[in-house]
């Protein structure tokens, strides 16, 4: 079944926009700025549901085509499929309460140089990436209990533990997409039970046995954000100043239903 084009919900940060380019299509930027408050254009299927009404479990083959102003934004942007790990979410232009969790995910991920994000080391960290994660269920109550544990992020030697404690709980695959990103280009994921597919204008990027847990929901952002957990030294994260504009364009968002067995 197609759900195309799926009904999507808008959050932005004052003066950043989110707007319609004729059916299916959009751009979203960020604006120009030397100061560090956090820049956000998104667009995503999930609004303010609670996680187990997120929209989307396997099979499912989403697909899109985009295009990106430069190729060295700086802080995030991408598309796919999250669990929207983190609390207070910003959406409607309000903020909605969600526990923070651990990272479930299929998506192209975009992340600026500051940027460290993989818990590996055989990994990329940063660059323009195919990546899926997929986490340990660990009950709310619990992953609370454990967050003075996560605080030792921040003190020099003991993020190291944290870090390969995270790696034993936070699966993870990836690879570098290499194109020219200002270009447009096709970009599709077909997620099923046991494996995740990546293609690039049809070409195979990436073919991983780590698969995220349903439910997850669409998400299609760019931000000024960066988060570095390093193999040595400790946790940053903050926001990065963009000296121009920054946008992400993309049209045909499909959605659909997918057995490759009937396709």
């Amino acid at each position: 079944m197609d759900h195309n084009p799926p009904a999507l919900h808008i959050s932005q940060s004052p003066s950043a926009s989110v707007t319609g380019l004729g059916e299916n299509s959009w751009h979203l930027e960020i604006p120009a700025s030397q100061g560090r408050y956090y820049r956000l254009a998104q667009l995503d299927d999930h609004g303010s549901h609670p996680r187990n009404h997120f929209p989307w479990k396997p099979p499912l083959a989403f697909s899109l085509q985009a295009r990106v102003s430069s190729e060295d934004v700086p802080g995030t942007w991408g598309f796919g499929l999250w669990n929207d790990p983190f609390s207070f979410m910003l959406a409607y232009n309000r903020l909605v309460p969600r526990l923070p969790t651990l990272p479930e995910a299929a998506w192209f991920f975009s992340a600026s140089p500051q940027n460290y994000l993989s818990f590996r080391d055989d990994l990329p960290a940063n660059g323009f990436l195919a990546a899926t994660f997929s986490a340990t269920h660990i009950p709310v109550a619990l992953l609370a209990l454990a967050s003075p544990f996560l605080a030792l992020s921040f003190i020099p030697g003991a993020a190291q533990w944290v870090r390969r404690w995270l790696r034993r709980m936070v699966k993870q695959d990836a690879t570098q997409v290499h194109a020219r990103l200002t270009d447009w280009h096709t970009y599709r994921l077909e997620w099923q039970i046991d494996q995740v597919r990546f293609y690039l204008d049809e070409v195979e990027l990436l073919k991983t046995s780590i698969v995220p847990q349903p439910p997850l929901s669409l998400v299609i952002w760019i931000d000024n954000q960066y988060a570095a957990l390093p193999p040595t030294g400790v946790l940053k994260f903050g926001t990065l100043p963009n000296p121009g504009p920054a946008w992400l364009e993309i049209r045909e968002i499909r959605l659909q239903d997918h057995n490759p067995e009937y396709a």
